[in-house]
């Protein structure tokens, strides 16, 4: 539940605390000293787009900050765990700051997170219902979900929408399939290139083998003719060559090496240079060996590697890239020699998906049908007590006119109200007034309240258009509804302020230069001063006070 709201530099609040508890609280005051800002300032801390209207005038920023004991709010909490923002105090706070140029940062429990996020946790601490609230009851889809969160529906929807959306994704590849027409010339084509490319080798080892061959024989002259020169310079140049003079330095050498020891180490490394020239000698014949020219064997490389560049270039990628190439169409021309028995096997998927969506759809119709005739018969009990003692409410379950799997189910709902005897049930967006929206709002508020939800209820002026003895048993309905949930009022009828647990009032103060809003919370003494103000105006009399104590001690003999 919400324990703390503070506000700071808010539209005309420059600051302000308030402090919450169970059951019902009631929020009054003057006519525009800004009694619904308490609600706009939650509404944007559960996420509302930002709005720099509202910084205070002169003020750099708008700052914001709720907390909410998370004991009656599993759900929140867990969302918090998977998130890891959760406190071992089992508390979440909130904070939002608005800039006056339009920015805006958002926190839970000292984490920077964004609106988003700030609104799919909020979500699940409390619930604003206001106008607007009243007029999105309006919609069909408000309506429907409405039914389904009363009749704890989210796995039996969880089961139609899979069902609808795998049938919509074999529609999808059928129609792909259907689209491509006759694809018998693809194939032809097709089975020609994959022809041409497995006739070569593609692996990049093989095309590295083959481009080195090639150039080797393309240059056999050349090789051979350096070889030559180098074996005679090395080896084969009578008495001239570098093993000869090597072995002419170390016979020099002979005959004084023993008289300095250093030349036995020259001697060393002219004997390891030796042995290396004689190497390089006997690789240089056998080199020369393997080293006659095959012209028939070149052309044969030449058209291989003619081959494949012309591969490459007619599928515009390297010759390294063409077994990739092979790969995709392969790929392609399985796919497509398939197409056929694919779309007559994809046939009997929809069939078989088809039926496995009306039968989940079937289950949640009737799970539908049984909560809208529950919630119905809920509803109208709270409303013919709010003073539409005659009306009829109903809630008509009807059937969609498409054949196509759709993830919401085969039907839609409507709120039907008839708010006289003798006339037929209409929708409840094209017959209701704004009084009997008000009242019927709150009616399916409170009848709903048996699925679950947030632990924090607002209602701001729910009330509008209606008086008297209905506005009594209208605070007493949010009074009991206190009971199990957190309850904050904001209203103008004195009979339902009378009725909350307890009570802020929202006054204007300030000067003729700027205009300020003050909250206090109210003790027993101010609540009948400010009922009084309600029931009678600016100048309240002892009679008027004498009926403000007399509706706070109905309220109370009423627990």
């Amino acid at each position: 539940m919400l324990t703390r709201l503070a506000i700071s530099d808010f539209a005309v609040v420059q600051q302000a605390e308030l402090a919450f508890d169970t059951g019902m609280t009631v929020i009054s005051g003057e006519t525009g000293a800004g009694k619904s800002l308490l609600v706009d300032a939650l509404g944007f801390l559960c996420g509302q787009r930002a709005d720099a209207s509202v910084v205070r005038h002169g003020a750099e920023r708008a700052d914001l900050a709720a907390e909410f004991n998370l004991q009656d709010t599993p759900a929140a909490h867990a969302w918090l765990v998977e998130q890891e923002m959760d406190e071992d105090d089992g508390l979440c706070r909130l904070r939002r700051v608005l800039r006056a140029d339009g920015g805006s940062k958002a926190w839970i429990n000292g984490r920077m997170v964004s609106a988003s996020q700030l609104a799919e946790l909020s979500g699940l601490l409390l619930e604003i219902h206001g106008q607007h609230a009243q007029q999105a009851l309006l919609a069909r889809p408000a309506q429907l979900a409405l039914v389904d969160q009363y009749g704890g529906h989210q796995a039996l929807l969880d089961a139609v929408g899979q069902a609808a959306r795998h049938w919509q994704q074999l529609k999808r590849e059928q129609e792909k399939l259907n689209s491509q027409g006759d694809v018998s010339e693809r194939c032809e084509y097709l089975r020609h290139q994959l022809t041409e490319l497995e006739a070569e080798a593609l692996e990049p080892d093989a095309i590295a083998t083959l481009e080195a061959e090639h150039r080797r024989l393309a240059h056999g002259s050349e090789l051979a003719e350096a070889q030559s020169q180098a074996l005679a310079l090395v080896a084969e140049n009578d008495e001239f060559n570098a093993l000869a003079l090597l072995h002419r330095a170390r016979h020099a050498l002979a005959d004084v090496i023993e008289h300095d020891p250093r030349l036995g180490e020259i001697d060393a490394m002219l004997e390891s240079a030796s042995i290396s020239l004689d190497e390089a000698g006997d690789a240089l014949r056998r080199l020369g060996d393997a080293a006659e020219l095959d012209p028939a064997h070149f052309e044969t490389l030449d058209a291989r590697l003619q081959r494949l560049h012309t591969l490459a270039r007619k599928h515009r990628v390297g010759m390294d890239e063409l077994i990739e190439v092979r790969t995709a169409i392969t790929r392609e021309l399985e796919q497509l020699e398939n197409a056929s028995a694919r779309l007559a096997g994809l046939e009997a998927e929809i069939e078989q998906a088809a039926t496995i969506w009306q039968k989940a759809a079937a289950k949640l119709t009737a799970a539908r049908t049984s909560a809208a005739t529950t919630l119905a018969e809920a509803v109208l009990t709270i409303i013919r007590e709010l003073g539409m003692g005659k009306a009829d409410f109903r809630i008509q379950c009807i059937e969609q006119e498409t054949a196509t799997p759709d993830p919401q189910g085969a039907e839609r709902v409507e709120f039907m109200i008839a708010a006289n005897p003798g006339q037929p049930p209409k929708p409840l967006r094209k017959v209701a007034s704004g009084g009997e929206l008000s009242r019927i709002s709150l009616a399916i508020e409170v009848a709903s309240r048996a699925a679950g939800g947030a632990a924090t209820m607002i209602f701001d002026e729910v009330d509008t258009g209606i008086s008297g003895g209905v506005a009594e048993v209208v605070g007493q309905k949010l009074r009991a509804l206190g009971k199990h949930v957190q309850v904050m009022c904001v209203t103008h009828l004195p009979q339902v302020a009378a009725q909350g647990h307890q009570q802020w009032r929202v006054s204007k103060a300030g000067d003729e230069m700027v205009t300020m809003s003050a909250v206090e919370q109210l003790d027993e003494a101010g609540r009948v001063e400010e009922i009084a103000r309600l029931l009678g105006g600016v100048n309240i009399s002892d009679a008027v006070r004498a009926a403000a104590r007399s509706l706070l001690q109905s309220a109370q003999d009423g627990l």
